[in-house]
């Protein structure tokens, strides 16, 4: 998969100590001693706080631990169920534009997706991955409530990028009250489990190796199509 080291942690990682080995490994990245790498893991119920995080949206402090991520963004929760997915990739050789780069990204959650007939969704001015929910009430303007299924906030060091992507599998989402998720409090959240889908983490993980193959490359700026690629990665930015 272009030279990128897939690794799976066990269990529940420890947040600050798997920051910490991901920061290593960014400089190791940068440095050309290490290949691109993806970590898969799962961390215990927790909240991390972005650069944008706002004090009020922090609505339940003592519920869970609480971690400056130092990654773009707000504040967002992890947790048991949640595929966490820490990508730490050369974006520097796919075209040096950050907002393409997460576009690409959001295009690869919207492929793994898709292998599980969600229709994932981008909008102007809310990153991540968005469901459409036909089965609950309207929004005011009368369009379909829409929920978020992952979440996506990176920073980068020397055009290598670290932090990620969480989607949710099987998290107790009733733990996402404690924040305002990503600032938004017009929308909600989900899950594959949700929406109804008898997913496994092991199919999810299976999803994401296969579209990343088809969205994600080392060639700047484009995925395997590279007129497909560039409407996915850099629409709507």
């Amino acid at each position: 998969m272009d030279g990128v080291e897939w690794r799976w942690l066990p269990g529940l990682s420890d947040y600050q100590q798997t920051l910490a080995e991901m920061e290593a490994r960014v400089e190791a990245i940068s440095a050309g001693t290490a290949p691109e790498a993806i970590w898969l893991l799962e961390h215990p119920p927790l909240y991390t706080a972005g650069t944008s995080a706002q004090v009020q949206d922090l609505t339940d402090p003592d519920r869970f631990p609480v971690y400056p991520a130092g990654r773009g963004g707000q504040y967002t929760y992890h947790g048991p169920g949640q595929r966490v997915i820490y990508v730490m990739l050369d974006a520097g050789k796919r075209g040096r534009d950050v907002r393409c780069f997460v576009r690409a990204l959001e295009a690869w959650v919207i492929a793994a997706l898709a292998e599980f007939n969600v229709k994932g969704e981008i909008r102007q001015g809310r990153v991540g991955v968005w469901v459409q929910r036909p089965d609950k009430p309207r929004q005011i303007d009368g369009s379909l409530a829409e929920d978020k299924i992952a979440a996506i906030g990176i920073k980068l060091r020397r055009w290598v990028s670290y932090h990620g992507i969480s989607i949710n599998l099987e998290p107790d989402l009733s733990h996402f009250s404690g924040i305002v998720p990503c600032g938004i409090r017009e929308h909600g959240v989900t899950s594959l489990v949700d929406l109804g889908l008898p997913v496994t983490m092991q199919d999810l993980d299976a999803a994401l190796m296969k579209s990343f193959s088809e969205v994600i490359s080392a060639h700047p700026g484009t995925s395997r199509d590279a007129e497909a690629g560039k409407r996915a990665t850099c629409t709507q930015v």
